[in-house]
């Protein structure tokens, strides 16, 4: 990958519909030669798929938290797939520090995240949880 790849995955992180010729305009390249370059990405696995996203109305109106969780030893593979399986769970990193890992969830209520949240630290193998609720969001990408 180079810095012209790099460029173009930023720009299809901005706007993953946008046409290919206004691509190619914004880039400097002919409409062929970024055609190449995506299919190269995309064979490579370094672009595995294109993704929605949402309004900033939509997503107001979802709750977002962030969930802390400590997990007891040789737990992490188990709590790992328990956390797959809850549909509110939208990603799931393993992090340094006092926390084992943080699980990003998002809910369409209060009541909804209250039982996500209370069903995360119900799995056998969290030891404890520490949920941070989203407030605003100041800028994403």
């Amino acid at each position: 990958m180079d810095d012209l790849d790099e460029r173009l995955i930023a720009r299809l992180q901005e706007d993953a519909r946008a046409p290919v010729s206004e691509l190619a305009r914004d880039l400097g390249l002919s409409r062929t030669t970024l055609q190449s370059r995506l299919a190269r990405l995309e064979r490579s696995g370094v672009i595995t798929g294109y993704s929605v996203k949402l309004s900033e109305q939509r997503e107001a109106s979802v709750i977002h938290a962030f969930v802390m969780l400590t997990v007891e030893p040789k737990q992490a593979a188990a709590v790992t797939s328990a956390l797959r399986r809850i549909s509110n769970v939208r990603r799931l990193q393993s992090v340094s520090g006092p926390f084992d890992m943080i699980a990003t969830v998002e809910a369409v209520s209060v009541s909804a995240m209250d039982t996500t949240i209370d069903e995360i630290g119900a799995l056998p193998g969290v030891e404890r949880t520490n949920s941070s609720i989203v407030l605003s969001t100041k800028f994403g990408r």
